[in-house]
């Protein structure tokens, strides 16, 4: 369950504080929306959610290793966004020429950066409408391919800027268009239900 927070005395936390806090408080899954707002996931993933996020980053990772395109950054990374917010996609792909012309300090960091790719995966206790607002924000910051897999749907939305969403059923061919190119998976294939 993601739950936002409010702490009192402090109307936002400025980029730095909210690095520190989340800095210390590593158990925590934590974002910040456009406004200022927290929002704090503190109940660990079900068994099979972690599983299939797990399948997903393993299905990038070796696509990535293959042709060396860019990295893989997993739940754990979050990105300072040109809105103000700070966002964790489930998964993220940086492409290796942007990712070559980040400092170590940089990478060491909470980055002021959009990721190329970003994956949201729909847990039992999500509340798809959210997610796809959220995946709506991600492409208004820059994203140019962004994917919210719902396996209760057994549905992958597919979103690119300036284009509808796209609705993709698991038995069908998933591709990384224009921005993973050569990728491919059925996510039938690599996820429970």
């Amino acid at each position: 369950m993601i739950v936002p927070l409010h702490i009192p005395h402090v109307e936002q936390f400025t980029d730095d504080e909210l690095a520190s806090f989340c800095t210390a408080n590593p158990g925590l899954h934590i974002e910040r929306d456009e406004h200022g707002m927290l929002f704090i996931d503190m109940s660990p993933t079900y068994l099979l959610t972690s599983s299939n996020n797990s399948e997903l980053n393993g299905e990038l990772i070796i696509w990535n290793r293959r042709i060396k395109a860019g990295k893989v950054i997993d739940s754990n990374g979050g990105f300072f966004l040109p809105d103000r917010s700070m966002r964790a996609p489930d998964v993220a792909w940086i492409k290796r020429d942007r990712w070559d012309a980040l400092s170590t300090g940089v990478k060491k960091s909470i980055p002021y950066l959009v990721p190329d790719f970003v994956l949201e995966l729909a847990s039992d206790t999500d509340n798809l409408n959210q997610l796809h607002d959220k995946m709506g924000i991600w492409l208004k910051n820059g994203v140019r391919l962004g994917w919210l897999v719902s396996p209760r749907d057994g549905k992958t939305f597919i979103y690119k800027p300036d284009a509808p969403v796209v609705t993709k059923l698991f038995t069908e061919t998933l591709t990384g268009d224009d921005v993973l190119i050569g990728f491919e998976t059925i996510l039938a294939d690599i996820l429970e239900l």
